[in-house]
């Protein structure tokens, strides 16, 4: 990812972005039983979970879907600054990672929109080094019941079923976390490289122990060239066979991060391929973790790589 390209794109919009926004700058919530409150969210994931937490009550649009691309030099359109006026209810990461989302709200004002930032509903400070919220076990229980009481208080009649679905969406993530808890019980401390942080939250659930500094990662996720000392570092965590496991940033790659994973390949040390965007079709987030998961435990218990889901 890059973190820099994509909030400098933002900036260049504005005016473009103000003038669309502006023929429609307050949407009703959805009246009961009439029409599906609309939602947008800023990545597919959170998108899929407001998916099933809202059912055929909610109209839902991600703005970042593609899972070939970078997420981080996404640039938004007029387009999507008009269904963001016409939302009843936003969902952002935040932590610097979907800045596109505060500044098309805020060229269309509405004081009946909801807006769930996982930042601040996690209670995370403006510091957090890494933005890849969703990988960590306890985001979307969280995400899923603030969108059931949101959803409810835009949507009443319906409050039950929102509430229900949450309960639901609950449940079928602890085949995840039975899978995870298992795996540290039984291999904590298993070491892993990376070229970014993307999975760092799932690893660390693991309680696999990611050896790469962060200086490195933090490197990579902005666009900028590490030090020659930390790239003979990363590969000899390969060649001095240090390292179980090497995740990489599947949808962000250029000649260094792939002469990095060909180096792990060259020392046979297993290669996964992590998303920060959903993979589509086929996944919802929770199969998609899962997968994410599979993908890290084949690796280290027999040595077989998964660079593309």
């Amino acid at each position: 990812m890059r973190l820099a390209n994509g909030a400098a794109g933002m900036v260049g919009l504005g005016a473009v972005l103000i003038a669309a926004v502006s023929i429609s700058s307050s949407t009703p919530a959805a009246a009961s039983g009439t029409r599906t409150v609309t939602v947008v969210a800023g990545e597919s994931e959170y998108g899929n979970v407001a998916s099933q937490i809202g059912g055929r009550y909610v109209s839902v649009y991600s703005v970042d879907s593609n899972p070939n691309t970078d997420p981080h030099t996404y640039e938004a359109t007029p387009s999507v600054g008009q269904k963001i006026a016409q939302a009843n209810l936003l969902i952002e990461n935040g932590v610097g990672y979907d800045t596109f989302m505060d500044t098309l709200a805020s060229a269309s004002p509405n004081s009946s929109r909801k807006v769930i930032d996982v930042q601040h509903l996690l209670g995370l400070p403006n510091s957090t080094a890494n933005p890849h919220l969703w990988y960590d076990p306890k985001t979307m229980p969280a995400v899923a019941k603030a969108l059931a009481s949101d959803l409810s208080a835009l949507d009443p009649a319906h409050a039950a079923t929102f509430h229900t679905n949450d309960t639901k969406f609950v449940a079928s993530l602890q085949p995840w976390l039975n899978a995870i808890a298992a795996f540290r019980a039984t291999y904590a401390g298993t070491t892993a490289a990376t070229t970014e942080p993307v999975a760092d939250y799932l690893l660390r659930a693991m309680g696999i122990k990611n050896l790469t500094p962060w200086q490195f990662q933090a490197d990579i996720m902005n666009g900028t060239d590490p030090t020659p000392q930390d790239v003979s570092l990363e590969q000899g965590f390969f060649t001095k066979h240090q390292v179980k496991v090497f995740c990489y940033n599947q949808q962000v790659t250029d000649p260094l991060t792939d002469s990095i994973r060909q180096a792990a390949l060259a020392a046979h040390v297993p290669v996964v391929g992590v998303y920060e965007t959903m993979p589509v079709p086929g996944y919802d987030y929770q199969s998609w973790m899962m997968a994410e998961f599979n993908a890290l435990k084949k690796a280290i218990t027999t040595g077989v790589s998964t660079q593309h889901l």
